[in-house]
């Protein structure tokens, strides 16, 4: 079935489902995601009780919702068992129905991809797989602490191919002493294995990380803001003259291949987050909004869950002004950008004009001819004073 594009004008941004798988092989340098590396298996039967619990948990608090996405991230969940994931979202039906065209995305290392686990995969009802490549080239995927080689990325990425109709991998740019040149033509290459998305996120230096503490020291140079600039140019010049244009600051897809559950956080609809260290937004019964996290640490994750009946440490309602902030941080970095009414729904006032023709003028924002507000190609380098201008 081809992909359905929920469009710019659609009043429902659907419901979604985030799992979090906490565990890695190992842990690369540059993140800060809830991840962790254990030498002893991992017991999947009680982590799948765990997650039965907690969605259970969530129909109680969001009822008669349609799932129009799952997303099994981390982490890497592709080190879960074919079986373990047929049963979680089995779970997930059990409690809400899945749409007709129901996206289910899991993300994959290129370590752990193999072509029997992948039909085992699409057999329990994974449709789009997100492979984690990173980088085209071994001596940049050493330096990212990545376990596999080019060769063996490309390979998982023709696996996914001949096993899903849809795919996408992440590449990380503005990494140490590349160069634009550089840049472009691992970018093509990309593009020509890549088919319909691609997510490129710029490197950043994450607190708490090994990449910090390198950089602090002074043992990790990485682009400055200029040459991170020429970076970001490049892509968004090869990217669109490919037809792989940016949907989002870090996505890329041709049209009616956007990534469905990321739509979904951007354009803040509602989704359960489940897992150590996920989180979620939800609109109880009453028609509250609430703000919702889970303990991080695996282990203790499991604990509170089975004698809780949930992971939930934050459960918090959400003012009509923290609604409108995270509206506009969300929603501004797709390039659709936002409808203003929705704004005033959400956080009981409206926008500045007088901001919006200030920064109209500077070229960071433009109005659309059906009245939304959108980030210019100039203001998404800027983006977070942009969205602070708008929210002052």
């Amino acid at each position: 079935m081809a992909p359905t594009f929920l469009g710019s004008n659609s009043g429902d941004p659907g419901f979604g489902v985030y799992v979090h798988w906490p565990f890695c092989l190992s842990k690369c340098p540059y993140c800060d995601f809830n991840s962790h590396v254990r030498q002893t298996p991992i017991d999947e039967g009680r982590f799948l009780q765990a997650f039965r619990t907690e969605l259970a948990h969530r129909a109680r608090i969001a009822p008669r919702r349609i799932v129009s996405s799952v997303f099994f991230g981390g982490g890497t969940p592709s080190l879960m068992k074919p079986a373990t994931v047929g049963a979680i979202l089995n779970a997930i039906a059990a409690h809400w129905p899945f749409a007709h065209d129901v996206e289910v995305t899991l993300e994959a290392n290129p370590t752990s991809v193999e072509a029997e686990r992948f039909r085992g995969y699409r057999d329990a009802g994974v449709n789009r797989v997100s492979l984690g490549v990173q980088a085209m080239n071994d001596t940049d995927l050493k330096a990212l602490g990545r376990l596999h080689t080019a060769a063996e990325a490309m390979q998982a990425v023709g696996i996914a191919q001949s096993i899903f109709d849809r795919y996408s991998f992440d590449l990380i740019y503005a990494r140490p002493f590349q160069s634009p040149s550089a840049w472009k033509l691992e970018l093509a290459e990309a593009i020509d294995r890549a088919a319909e998305h691609l997510s490129l996120y710029q490197l950043t230096i994450e607190a708490d990380t090994m990449f910090e503490k390198l950089h602090r020291a002074g043992k990790l140079t990485v682009p400055d803001a200029d040459q991170a600039r020429a970076l970001w140019d490049v892509t968004q010049e090869v990217t669109s003259l490919h037809g792989l244009p940016a949907y989002e600051i870090s996505n890329h897809a041709r049209p009616g291949a956007e990534s469905r559950h990321n739509l979904i956080y951007w354009r803040y609809g509602e989704y359960a987050g489940v897992g150590p260290g996920a989180h979620g937004r939800l609109r109880t019964q009453a028609g509250q909004r609430r703000a919702h996290s889970t303990e991080r640490h695996p282990e203790m994750w499991l604990t509170v869950v089975e004698g809780e009946g949930h992971g939930l440490v934050t459960d918090d309602p959400l003012s009509r002004e923290e609604q409108g902030d995270e509206f506009l941080v969300m929603g501004l970095r797709l390039t659709e950008g936002i409808d203003p009414r929705r704004y005033t729904e959400l956080s009981g006032r409206r926008l500045n004009d007088a901001t919006i023709d200030d920064l109209v003028e500077q070229g960071m924002v433009a109005r659309t001819r059906d009245g939304r507000l959108r980030v210019t190609q100039e203001g998404f380098p800027v983006l977070d004073m942009v969205v602070a201008e708008l929210a002052s």
